[in-house]
């Protein structure tokens, strides 16, 4: 699988350490599982998926944990995303942290990637803010978290 995020040796490149430290930034780091707000077991940077609680990773686990994720979440983007490579990095980073927070069913079913496919990267941008639910109620940690994609999105674009 192409990679933007790392070089054929494994080194970060510039959009992967920008990805890193937005996408990281955006959602922390605990080593201890908690709950998040709708009470679903989370542990390091935003990782689910098999956690349990009473999970306990270090820093360096949850940052390899992490740095995995990001490649495995930008392999989701870029197989519904139809020219992955002609986004602007910052647009790029903006897709896979949606991707990275919807999962990449969601992401790849929703109107971003539609409208990106479609030719209309502001409206992909735009798009960022029609995603601030979690279940079935509006969550303000995602209207912030839309508002920083949609602008690093927008960004891209300029």
């Amino acid at each position: 699988m192409k990679s933007r995020l790392m070089n054929s040796a494994g080194i970060l490149t510039a959009t992967g350490l920008l990805a890193a430290a937005f996408v990281g930034g955006l959602e922390g780091t605990k080593t201890k599982a908690y709950r998040d707000i709708l009470g679903i077991p989370t542990v390091c940077m935003g990782e689910t998926r098999g956690v349990k609680m009473g999970d306990e990773y270090s820093l360096a686990e949850c940052r390899t944990m992490f740095g995995a994720a990001l490649v495995e979440y930008e392999g989701g983007m870029r197989s519904c995303v139809k020219e992955p490579d002609k986004l602007p990095a910052k647009t790029y980073v903006a897709f896979i942290s949606g991707t990275y927070n919807l999962g990449v069913a969601g992401f790849c079913k929703s109107s971003m990637v539609r409208l990106a496919n479609a030719g209309d990267l502001r409206g992909a941008c735009d798009a960022f803010m029609n995603y601030r639910r979690g279940g079935k109620r509006v969550i303000q940690g995602l209207i912030n978290r839309r508002i920083d994609e949609r602008k690093l999105c927008l960004e891209g674009l300029q």
